[in-house]
């Protein structure tokens, strides 16, 4: 028994295999393991003292927690962790809610070529920098050449200084963000929707089910394993922001800051003030620590109620 496992470990097809992935294993050492000796920085002091980095890091002064305590001592915390908790919660909801429904009716058209069309468009966005996006976004809310502003002095309205109401931006944001990452969860969601046994369509249509009885019935609970899987993967960001987002599409205003600053921005200013590589590697280290707290216990409830559609 022992000889037959054997030779199925060493196979010719496990060799190609093996030798397929060795690349990226490595990539994943080099880049992604390897680094995390760096994760030291956050309970240190780090100072330029030697003639190279790793030098200068073995030499640093140890501050234990303190990097970590500041972070929640400053006047700012509160508002901090709330946005970009209360963001993330959007962008994740509302974010399955579009990627779905679109996937849906995209894949629902009769015409393949309009299919394809929406398909591109839709996705297109998602390879545009946060840079040209922010621009594309000023175009729209200009003060005295926006596109906005020009309609409702067109309608003879006063035009709004959008960059300086508050209200307004929590929307924009969330707006702006779904335009740009929901062709990506769009693509992901029509391959799971690929894969669904055509059959069970034709059952349903012979039975005389509607085309909203069929998606009800079929689609959603057959794309419910890589809904649940997304779900779980997009909660370890919960912790982290997107800094392009958030600090590039307000172009810096100040008087957005009660609704634009969260964490990964607020870190910007600290080390732009500061000066403190310490305290921007503890954000760094206390977002990854706390999403993988999250994603794990959201893996275990999943597996108490659906073992599954459970990660592991």
């Amino acid at each position: 028994m022992s000889k037959v496992r054997k030779k199925r470990r060493f196979s010719a097809d496990n060799l190609e295999l093996t030798i397929l992935g060795t690349p990226t294993v490595i990539w994943f050492l080099l880049f992604s393991y390897l680094p995390m000796f760096g994760a030291v920085i956050a309970f240190k002091r780090y100072k330029p003292l030697g003639d190279n980095f790793i030098d200068s890091l073995l030499k640093s002064e140890w501050v234990g927690l303190s990097n970590f305590t500041f972070m929640f001592k400053t006047p700012d915390a509160f508002r901090v962790f709330r946005n970009t908790l209360l963001y993330n919660f959007a962008f994740i909801a509302l974010g399955m809610v579009v990627a779905v429904t679109l996937a849906i009716l995209i894949t629902s058209l009769y015409s393949k070529l309009l299919a394809k069309f929406c398909q591109t468009m839709m996705f297109l966005p998602h390879f545009l920098s946060w840079v040209v996006v922010s621009y594309f976004t000023f175009s729209f809310l200009s003060a005295d050449k926006g596109l906005f502003n020009q309609l409702l002095k067109a309608a003879g309205n006063d035009p709004v200084q959008w960059y300086m109401q508050v209200s307004y931006w929590p929307f924009i944001l969330i707006i702006v963000y779904l335009w740009k990452v929901m062709g990506y969860s769009m693509v992901v969601y029509m391959a799971s929707i690929a894969g669904i046994d055509t059959s069970l369509y034709e059952a349903a249509s012979i039975d005389g089910a509607s085309k909203w009885q069929q998606t009800k019935y079929i689609t959603i609970p057959m794309m419910k394993p890589i809904m649940i899987i997304m779900f779980i993967l997009s909660l370890g960001n919960i912790f982290r922001s997107d800094f392009g987002l958030f600090f590039l599409v307000p172009r810096e205003s100040g008087p957005l800051f009660n609704v634009t600053q969260t964490l990964d921005v607020y870190v910007y200013y600290a080390l732009m003030r500061l000066n403190n590589i310490g305290f921007g590697s503890a954000a760094a280290f206390m977002q990854s620590v706390f999403g993988l707290i999250t994603i794990l216990s959201a893996n275990f409830i999943v597996r108490k109620i659906s073992p599954e559609n459970s990660l592991i």
